[in-house]
This record gives C-alpha cells, sequence and structure tokens, in this order.
C-alpha cells in the first residue's frame, strides 16, 4: 500500500502543471533525477517523478525538537513516513545552531538531503549546496498554489531559478505592545519621526520603557536607522566597508538622541538574547524592531489578552527611506545537490509546505501558511498591511550583518554607547577603523 500512494503522490507532481508563480516553466534537465537504487547525485536541474526505492532522507531543521515549529515538523515528518515508506532521520540541532554547522557539515561531504534555515542565508550563505528544483517545482501542485511574493523572491535569491522551497512568511518591523500605548495616550502610530519621538516621551510619561534591542537585533536596528537616514544604496555601501561615510556619524547620532533621552532600555547594553524580547513580554518595554516571529516567541511570557500592533519605521531624513522599505521573507526548505534521493526530498517538502501540515505548522507558531490565500492571525495582521505596503524590499539587517567584524564593531560599540561608554563620535570613529573580514 505504501509503495502505491508513494507512487500516487509522485505522479500527481508529476502531472500537475499550472501557470507558474516562480516565472514560468524551466527546461527539464537533460538527464532525467535518479531513480530506483541509482545513487548517481542530482546536481542538475531535477524534474518530478517516483519517490526513488529504498529512499532515506536527513533533514537539519533550524528548529529545537521542543519549539513549536520544530514539533509541528516532527509530527508532520511522522505522517510524511505512515504515508510513502520513506523515513526521514531528523537532526534537530535548534537555537539557530545550524548557521554554526550546517557550512562545515556540507564542506565534509556529511549526508544531508534537506535542511532549513532563513531565506537569503540558504540562498546566498549555502547556494553552492543547492539542488535546482524549477522544473520540479513547476510540475508539482505546489505551483500556483503557494504566496507568489516569496516564490519570486526565492527564485530571484537563487540566481533567477527556484532553489528554495519557502515556509512561515514574515517581516522586520516596529512590533509594539497596543495596551502600552493606549496608556500614554497614543491613539495612532507614528507616521513621521518628530511623531516617533513624541510617542517615546508619552511613554516614558506613562512609566514605561519606549524600546529595546539585545545583541541579536543590535545590527539590525543599526541598518534600520542608517536606511532611515541615508538610504538603501547608502547603507549597503557602509556595510560593504564604507566605514567612515559620513552616514555612519548621522546614524549614531541619532542613536544618541534616543538613548540620551532616555527611550532605549539602558538594559540593553548588556542584553544577551532572548533578553530583550522578554523584556517586552512583560510589559516593562513597549516597541522593540524585530520580526513577526517575536509573538510566537514570547507567547508563554505574555499575560493573557496581550495585543501585538506593528508598524514600519517612518523616514528619519531627507535622503533616507521611509516606511514602504522593509525587510520580508521567510524560512525555507532547500535540497543537497548531492542528494540520491532528489524525489523523496521534494516529495518531504510538498508535503510541509502545503494542505494539513502547512497550516500545522502556521498554527502551531503563531505563523502564517504558504498558501497564496492564507489569513494572518489577528497578531500580525497590523504586519501584514506593512509587508502590503512595501514597495523596496531591504535586505536582512540592510547588510549589516554580512560581515562577522561589522556586525561585532556595531554590536561592542552600540552597547558602550548605551552604557554611557561612547558619544556618536566615538562610535563613529570606532567604527572608522573596522577591517572587513577575510
Amino acid at each position: 500500500m505504501k509503495k502505491v500512494l508513494c507512487i500516487v503522490l509522485a505522479l500527481a507532481m508529476a502531472l500537475t502543471f499550472m501557470v507558474g508563480c516562480g516565472g514560468g516553466t524551466s527546461t527539464p534537465a537533460s538527464t532525467p533525477a535518479s531513480t530506483g537504487g541509482d545513487s548517481t547525485p542530482a546536481s542538475a536541474p531535477a524534474t518530478a517523478g517516483a519517490i526513488e526505492d529504498g529512499a532515506k532522507l536527513v533533514y537539519w531543521p533550524m528548529w529545537a525538537e521542543t519549539e513549536p515549529q520544530g514539533m509541528a515538523i516532527a509530527a508532520a515528518i511522522e505522517a510524511f513516513t505512515d504515508e510513502t515508506g520513506v523515513e526521514v532521520e531528523v537532526n534537530f540541532a535548534g537555537s539557530r545552531d545550524t548557521r554554526k554547522t550546517l557550512q562545515p557539515a556540507l564542506d565534509a561531504g556529511e549526508t544531508i538531503d534537506v535542511f532549513d534555515e532563513d531565506i537569503e542565508r540558504v540562498n546566498n550563505t549555502w547556494g553552492s549546496y543547492l539542488l535546482d528544483i524549477q522544473a520540479m517545482y513547476d510540475a508539482s501542485a505546489l505551483n500556483g498554489a503557494q504566496n507568489a511574493t516569496l516564490i519570486n523572491l526565492a527564485k530571484e535569491l537563487g540566481g533567477g531559478s527556484l532553489k528554495s522551497v519557502p515556509y512561515q512568511p514574515s517581516t522586520f518591523v516596529v512590533m509594539y505592545n497596543k495596551e502600552a500605548f493606549t496608556k500614554a495616550g497614543i491613539t495612532a502610530v507614528p507616521t513621521t519621526w518628530d511623531e516617533f519621538l513624541a510617542d517615546c516621551e508619552a511613554l516614558k510619561g506613562a512609566g514605561v520603557i519606549p524600546m529595546t534591542v539585545d545583541d541579536a537585533y543590535m545590527a539590525a536596528l543599526f541598518g534600520y536607522l542608517m536606511d532611515r537616514v541615508a538610504g538603501f544604496e547608502t547603507t549597503k555601501a557602509v556595510a560593504g566597508g564604507d566605514f567612515t561615510n559620513e552616514a555612519v556619524l548621522k546614524t549614531a547620532e541619532v542613536l544618541e538622541t534616543l538613548i540620551s533621552k532616555g527611550y532605549i532600555d539602558p538594559r540593553a547594553a548588556g542584553n544577551v538574547y532572548p533578553a530583550g524580547q522578554s523584556n517586552i513580554a512583560d510589559g516593562s518595554v513597549a516597541m522593540y524592531l524585530n520580526g513577526t516571529w517575536l509573538p510566537n516567541e514570547v507567547k508563554n511570557q505574555t499575560p493573557e489578552g496581550f495585543q501585538w500592533g506593528a508598524f514600519a519605521l517612518p523616514n528619519i531624513a531627507e535622503g533616507g527611506d521611509g516606511a514602504e522599505s522593509n525587510n520580508f521573507g521567510a524560512q525555507c526548505f532547500a535540497i543537497n545537490k548531492d542528494t540520491k534521493y532528489p524525489n523523496a526530498a521534494f516529495a518531504l517538502i510538498q508535503w510541509l509546505t502545503s494542505g494539513e501540515w502547512d497550516q500545522k505548522l502556521a498554527d502551531d507558531s503563531m505563523g502564517v501558511p504558504m498558501a497564496n490565500d492564507a489569513t494572518w492571525p489577528a497578531a500580525l495582521a497590523d504586519a501584514k498591511a506593512c509587508i502590503d505596503n512595501t514597495t523596496q524590499r531591504l535586505s536582512w539587517a540592510v547588510d549589516m550583518e554580512n560581515d562577522a567584524n561589522v556586525n561585532a564593531a556595531i554590536k561592542t560599540n552600540m552597547a558602550m554607547m548605551i552604557s554611557g561608554k561612547l558619544d556618536a563620535k566615538g562610535f563613529a570613529d570606532a567604527f572608522g577603523k573596522t577591517q572587513k573580514s577575510a
């Protein structure tokens, strides 16, 4: 029965052709994907076919076994094995440890068939290891049924061809406590920087610390502030090596204002992830520039009835971007180009990103399904509007995490600013001495 179900599933993948939201159909590879007992790696673009006889998969998730996403994926994989007979070995690392362990494992040629992480990190950092799945996707039931914006983004990041399948759409905006805003008499989210500063003052007057950050998101905060001060291209140039650009000082001066006025939690100087988000969960802080994953990550800390809001950071200075510029993305699944079982691997990804299991993963983690008609949960309703109004997509942290030395320089010097040991000029001078990583 399982073998029959495998064949049925494969045929459904192979026979479903739709107009592609990922940008049309791809020419099938001249060499078909391996089937049966063939152990030849599938490095060429693969087409959907029958799940390989004897297929066994090794999957490295970004989630811990105890996280909601990890538990939902584990349940989905158990059902997948029951349905198809394909055994899946899951190497739960969690706590984002895959960012440290996946690269050396791939370099060493360890057996890894499927892995997942942030859409930019998967396609950029590990892009050389990805199997081109455009033809497989075009021939599957996923084609046309999933969030077109994210599929197109994955294709773009894959160099024009699909090499990953996104899940759990997200955006990076100011997440805030609506009750704190009400307590401070704030009736609308700020649309200008002057309004933002006025709201910070009102929150402070109401006994609530306006905003926080921790070490995991300092570089993202700095990148966003610089984008609002000087624009995307200048910010990317600074991240790429233009460390003495005047935009550094101008951004540091914005930070200095926020710190000197008491708008940034002084605890942030020593905050180690996830301390910052715990402080917004306990109500002592009102705002956190963070991702739409935040409500899920603190759901066990927030009191019943906690109301989340979201807004895009407004423009700060002439020449800077405004609320129309934001990062959005997703996690995504990818297949190792050296896998012996590309069809089984793709079948697993299809299983996880569609139907019942796509919905369960979203429900259990306060997330969003990949279905193109998905409804966003109430806690993220405002965030959806931010995505809908975005006309310019920013890269993650506006490139400020791309170079390890840049990231470290921001964290070190921002912490010193928050603790009162460094002023804006001191920050700019220190940052100007940053050396690019080898």
